[in-house]
């Protein structure tokens, strides 16, 4: 991955290590705040699914406890729009998740390893036509109401962790970020069975292959465009087209290896598009 920090500014060597330490106390607070909160919502979990938006939520209240405390502010999380270049993203972020969908749920389909079913809708017409429309509503309807939670973790995620590890001269930030968010996940898979599969172990290792390399689009967008909005559209889109079309398209009893975000068809296309992604210059607009 080749990086230009040409639009970044300079700063002397007793600004950086100032830049360092507040990145460094920022993620401090932040976690301290993250994981008993996180461990929390698992718990409440176990008991109603509905606290699922608490949890998806833990990230972006945690970030927010964090800029109090540290008395920070919210210029950096770059809530501006982002002007051209989030207008340019648009399509990737709408067609992104439909892609990956076609290619990994189709390949299923076709081959029979997974089963194709027509999901239940208020659209009428042939198998196709419903699952097109579902497709379409998930990608703009399903995408606005996704804003609700996915503005949760990203404004925790995207909006301050990334920004900081990067700050904090962590190496490698952008793939340490993935592996958080993946490792995030895991206790609703181990423990509430969240897209875990016949083979726990492996769905686990999918399930970070998939997390991770989706991390690096969605952060890519973030630094890119310099404002968080396209990463809130991609996980939303993600979660709306993914989830709500394809998944509830699908079935039998290997549905879990093959397809979702813990099956090996997903993941592939994941690896493939980050691989892709990572061919191209990464411009970091602003921190």
């Amino acid at each position: 991955m080749r990086t230009d920090f040409s639009t970044m500014p300079s700063t002397s060597s007793e600004e950086e290590k100032v830049l360092i330490q507040k990145a460094r106390r920022g993620l401090l607070v932040f976690f301290a705040m993250l994981i008993p909160l996180s461990i929390l919502s698992y718990v409440l979990i176990m008991k109603a699914p509905i606290f699922g938006l608490l949890l998806m939520w833990t990230p972006g209240l945690s970030s927010i406890f964090a800029r109090i405390v540290l008395r920070e502010g919210i210029s950096d999380i770059s809530l501006r729009i982002g002007g051209r270049q989030t207008l340019k993203s648009l399509p990737f972020i709408l067609l992104f998740p439909v892609v990956i969908g076609l290619f990994a749920y189709g390949i299923a389909w076709i081959t029979g390893l997974v089963q194709y079913v027509t999901p239940d809708s208020f659209i009428e017409g042939p198998s196709g036509v419903i699952l097109v429309g579902t497709i379409l509503f998930q990608m703009f309807a399903g995408t606005a109401i996704g804003i609700i939670s996915s503005s949760g973790e990203e404004l925790g995620w995207r909006g301050y962790m990334l920004t900081r590890l990067i700050n904090a001269r962590v190496p490698r930030p952008v793939l340490t970020s993935g592996i958080i968010w993946g490792v995030w996940h895991l206790p609703v898979m181990l423990f509430a069975n969240y897209y875990s599969g016949p083979y726990p172990a492996l769905s686990v290792i999918l399930f970070m292959i998939s997390v991770t390399s989706f991390s690096y689009l969605i952060s890519r967008l973030r630094l890119t465009t310099g404002s968080i909005w396209p990463a809130i559209l991609l996980h939303a889109c993600w979660n709306a087209v993914i989830q709500d079309a394809f998944d509830i398209s699908s079935s039998g009893k290997n549905v879990l290896l093959w397809t979702g975000e813990s099956g090996i068809l997903v993941a592939l296309a994941l690896l493939i598009a980050a691989w892709l992604m990572s061919r191209k210059p990464l411009v970091i607009r602003q921190l």
